[in-house]
């Protein structure tokens, strides 16, 4: 994978089928994965070198028009970033976790990437969109300042308009939450199993 990747965002599945084909048509990437998710948005992804990039961007940006939800560039994505989208999930026990909640894909990617940029913490994890109504979320670990400053990092460059952002630090996780957060994230997953009260 190159150093750059792009996240287009759009509401209508049709012309992200079409805005992922103009940009694979203008420039050589080493990367494109699209797909729907909820609720009925369409997602592309494209990574690889930073002028192309740039450029299949351009072409998605010119073809997607009004349906264009969000977008994210990032020209030199952090290897961990690309780790988490592709599902890679970290544990890290030290002092404290942050969590930032955004409507969007795009904004949820931009946050992380500040986040591990600008403090020594760890992605524990990553999710987009399917199965959040289209949001997503990204949890910070570490020591309780770095976590601090991650989170402060990462609203700075995910805030915006259209871009609604929550946040949260907690110092010290319980020991059973922190066991629920290494665990599948889907409550239906969780339950499984357990036995109705009597």
């Amino acid at each position: 994978m190159g150093p750059a990747l792009c996240l287009l965002e759009l509401s209508s599945i049709a012309k992200g089928i079409e805005a992922g084909d103009a940009m694979v048509k203008r420039a050589p990437l080493e990367l494109i994965r699209a797909g729907t998710v909820h609720p009925g948005k369409y997602l592309v992804l494209v990574g690889g070198l930073t002028a192309d990039v740039e450029e299949a961007l351009d072409a998605g940006r010119e073809t997607a028009g009004t349906s264009l939800v969000d977008v994210v560039f990032l020209p030199d994505v952090h290897p961990d970033v690309m780790a988490s989208i592709g599902g890679v999930r970290r544990e890290d026990h030290r002092e404290a976790i942050g969590v930032i909640e955004a409507s969007t894909a795009a904004a949820t990617i931009d946050a992380a990437d500040a986040g591990v940029k600008g403090a020594r913490v760890t992605i524990r994890d990553l999710r987009l969109a399917d199965d959040l109504g289209g949001k997503g979320y990204v949890i910070f670990g570490g020591e309780l300042a770095e976590v601090e400053a991650a989170i402060g990092y990462g609203i700075d460059r995910a805030a915006g308009p259209g871009r609604d952002v929550t946040h949260v630090v907690i110092a010290h996780v319980h020991a059973e939450m922190d066991e629920n957060l290494v665990a599948e994230p889907r409550f239906k997953q969780r339950i499984a199993g357990v036995e109705k009260g009597g």
